[in-house]
This record gives structure tokens, C-alpha cells and sequence, in this order.
């Protein structure tokens, strides 16, 4: 005999509602810098810039080509293959004899969405462009004090480092000036060559005339006023412009149309914010939080020169000193995140179901890590130092003791991890994106090819 009191305790229970779920607000044109300052000039400066390789040390090579705009603002490589391949993407060419690339770039490729949006405050998986009040320039960077004034915001600053990179865009030393000054790690030569040969262009001169005529900083009369500020800041208007994407079914049902998500991915919405407990780091209105984690990621690839022979990666490390941020990246803002696989800060995940299960269980993702996904163009040589790291069980235990990401208490089923992939690709997926054809140029002012 069931007694009294406890079918009231069952009755209680059964009647009692589901945990509430804290939704971020909803994206407003208020949360975004320079909204609506952008003339139609200097974004369309920014696009012609962001899609020439005359920003290239030895012009084969533009900022689009590893975030390009018909793959979302990536390469869908899991490591970028920068200066001086051939091709676009899994198709791109390592090269060989004297025109070999050296390496791979260390990193993953990352999307371009909502770079305007002003809870941004640092660039590149370790962070190591940040805002800093008290720098001249107002940012934290590489180049210290040789980074000029008047930088717009942090994702402007970012964009003074791939053209002074050896593998990104500047070439090898030797191979150009503008090679030889990034490896000597001369910063001010290398924009100063870049701005050289843009305004050599009468075409770039009349448009950063239009574009910053009327700048009460940094004005443009003339040929000679243009620095690379004006490049990074054109460049940035554009990005900011074309990637603000706040039109997904996420955002419209958060503004109220409750219809906007279907049931399934309500309910992985549900999870995320809830039972599968994403939102510890994923919060806020783009889903991060701006802080670095170690999810015990697989290390593929060259490393960034940490560790004993350089193949490691130790991420945030690199820029504080710190040895508890080792193996600490930064968090990705996830609007648009189907759109921009691979995943994992060397791009070490193939599919973004893959890299959503490594998350609840992270020491268990690493041991068991399937190297058939990753897919990159071959050459022996540079493929000998794909797997290194996972080869050595030393480095791989000292990853994995790094996580300080648990496993889920609460495993998810099969069925659950399907409605959170739901909310994950149709929920964050902007429509506005679906055909990005749009964004591409067909000719730049330089009238250098704008793909291979």
C-alpha cells in the first residue's frame, strides 16, 4: 500500500516544471561598433583589399584565400597552407623544389561572422592581439609599440599580422622585401611596402580618398597620407559589414517568433542552455564567452615552435607566460558555426557532430581520436609532422591533464545529440548566407588574378 503522503511527494514532482533555461538577449544594431558609419566606399574599399594578393609579398596569396567568402570566411582546410601554394582549399598545392611551401600555417583558418560586435576584445585562437587601455595604440600586440594610432578596433589591429607573416603572406626571406623584413620581424617595413604598392594604383588612391577624406583622424587628401592603418581599418569595415549576421532562427525567436526554431532544435536549444551545459562557455549574445579553455583538442600539424622541437602548441601560454594556460584556447562565438568546419584550433575535427561529442567527454575525445578525418593536401615532408604529437604518449597525457573541461555528468542519448545538432546548424545558421556568391569581386584594382 502506496501511503498517502508520498502519492502527494509523487503527484508534486510530477507537476513540477522543467529547470528555466537563461537565454542570451537577442542581437540589436546597437551592439555593434560603427554601426551604420560605413560609407559604401570604404566598405567596398575594404572588399577590393581583402580580396588582392597585392597585399602579398610575392602576390600570389590575398586574405582571401584563407578566409574565403564562399566557404564562410574559412578554407575548409584543418591548417591554412598560405604564401606561395596554388589552388583553393583541400585542392591547394604544396608546391615543390624552390617553389616548395615550407610547412603549413599551425592554425586553423577562423570565420569572419560579427567581428563588429563590441564584446570582442581579442583576435586569434591564443588572444595575442587584445584590447589594452593603457597601450599608446589602445591594443596589446606582437608589434608592441610599432603598432600605429587610430586603429579602428581589435579585429583592425589583427589584420597588421598574416601580410607580416612568412608563411600567411609575406614570403620567404630572400624571396622579397617584404619576406625578408617579416622574418627580421621589422613590422613597420613590412606595411610600409604593402602601402607602397597599393598606392602605386591610382585606383586604391582615389578610393582611400573618398573613404577617409573626411576622417577626423587620420584624413586622406593625397597619396602620401595613406599608411597601413587605413588599410586595416578599410579592411575591417568590410568584414564587419558583410559578415554581421543576426538574421539566424535563433535570433528571430529570441526577438519573439517562437515559431522560427523547429520543435527538434527547441529542444536542443533546451540542452544547450540546460542538461548539456554548453553555456558555461558558450554565453553571452555570440555564444562565448572571450575567455580561453583546454579542451584537451588533438594537435595536428607543425605546432606553433613550443616544446622541445617546436611541434607543440601551447596556446594562451604563448602570450601570458603563464604555464596554467597551456593548451588553452580562446572561444569561438558559434553564429554561423556549420558553416566554418573543420573545428578545433588546428582544425583537427572534420565535421562539427564529432567535435560537439569530444566536448563531453574531452580526455576520452583525445585518446581516441580518428587521424582519418583530417583532410589536407599531401607532401611527404610536411605530412611527417602531422601527427607527431599524438605519436608521443608523454605530450599527449600532459594535453589531456590540461583539460578543464569534465565529462558530462548526464551522457546525452543519440536522440539528444541530434535536436543540439539541430539547434547547433539550423538554429545559428543565418539564411543571408546561404549563397555567398555575392561577396566575391571578379576583378581587383591591381587587375592581379583574384583566384588561382
Amino acid at each position: 500500500m502506496i501511503r498517502p503522503v508520498l502519492v502527494a511527494a509523487l503527484v508534486v514532482a510530477a507537476a513540477a516544471p522543467a529547470a528555466a533555461i537563461k537565454l542570451p538577449d537577442a542581437l540589436a544594431d546597437s551592439d555593434f561598433r560603427f554601426n551604420g558609419d560605413y560609407s559604401d566606399a570604404k566598405v567596398e574599399l575594404g572588399k577590393f583589399l581583402f580580396f588582392d594578393k597585392v597585399l602579398g609579398g610575392n602576390q600570389n596569396v590575398s586574405c582571401a584565400t584563407c578566409h574565403q567568402a564562399l566557404l564562410a570566411g574559412v578554407d575548409g582546410l584543418p591548417l591554412a597552407i598560405g604564401e606561395g601554394a596554388l589552388g583553393l582549399g583541400v585542392t591547394r598545392d604544396l608546391g615543390s623544389g624552390a617553389d616548395a611551401v615550407p610547412q603549413r600555417v599551425p592554425r586553423n583558418s577562423q570565420g569572419l561572422f560579427n567581428l563588429g560586435h563590441k564584446s570582442l576584445d581579442a583576435a586569434f585562437h591564443d588572444g595575442r592581439v587584445q584590447v589594452d587601455a593603457g597601450a599608446p595604440s589602445g591594443f596589446d600586440t606582437p608589434a608592441g609599440e610599432d603598432l600605429p594610432l587610430y586603429v579602428d578596433t581589435v579585429m583592425a589591429a589583427q589584420a597588421f599580422f598574416p601580410v607580416a607573416s612568412t608563411l600567411e603572406m609575406a614570403g620567404q626571406v630572400g624571396e622579397n622585401p617584404q619576406g625578408t623584413a617579416a622574418a627580421a620581424g621589422d613590422w613597420t617595413t613590412v606595411w610600409d611596402l604593402v602601402v607602397q604598392r597599393v598606392v602605386a594604383i591610382p585606383e586604391y588612391v582615389d578610393l582611400f580618398i573618398t573613404s577617409f577624406h573626411s576622417d577626423p583622424n587620420i584624413p586622406v587628401d593625397e597619396a602620401a597620407d595613406i599608411t597601413y592603418v587605413h588599410i586595416a581599418n578599410a579592411i575591417f569595415a568590410w568584414e564587419a559589414s558583410t559578415f554581421r549576421s543576426q538574421n539566424t532562427p535563433f535570433d528571430r525567436y529570441l526577438q519573439g517568433d517562437k515559431r522560427a526554431l523547429s520543435s527538434s532544435a527547441k529542444r536542443g536549444m533546451k540542452l544547450f542552455f540546460g542538461k548539456a551545459e554548453c553555456d558555461e562557455c558558450h554565453s553571452g549574445a555570440l555564444l562565448t564567452d572571450n575567455d580561453y579553455h583546454s579542451l584537451a583538442v588533438p594537435q595536428i600539424g607543425p605546432g606553433a615552435g613550443d616544446g622541445p622541437d617546436g611541434l607543440d602548441d601551447y596556446g594562451r601560454e604563448r602570450v601570458t607566460g603563464d604555464v596554467a594556460d597551456r593548451f588553452r584556447f580562446r572561444t569561438p562565438p558559434l553564429r554561423g558555426v556549420a558553416l566554418t568546419a573543420p573545428y578545433g584550433h588546428a582544425g583537427a575535427y572534420r565535421d562539427l557532430e564529432t567535435m560537439v561529442r569530444h566536448h563531453f567527454d574531452a580526455v576520452a575525445g583525445l585518446e581516441g581520436f580518428q587521424r582519418g578525418q583530417v583532410q589536407q593536401p599531401s607532401r611527404p615532408d610536411v605530412d611527417a609532422t602531422d601527427f607527431a604529437v599524438l605519436d608521443d604518449a608523454a605530450r599527449v597525457a600532459a594535453i589531456a591533464a590540461s583539460s578543464d573541461l569534465p565529462a558530462l555528468s548526464r551522457p546525452l542519448s543519440d536522440d539528444q545529440i541530434g535536436w543540439l545538432m539541430d539547434f547547433l546548424e539550423q538554429g545559428l545558421t543565418d539564411p543571408d548566407f546561404f549563397d555567398r556568391r555575392r561577396l566575391v569581386p571578379l576583378t581587383v584594382p591591381s587587375g592581379l588574378p583574384v583566384f588561382d
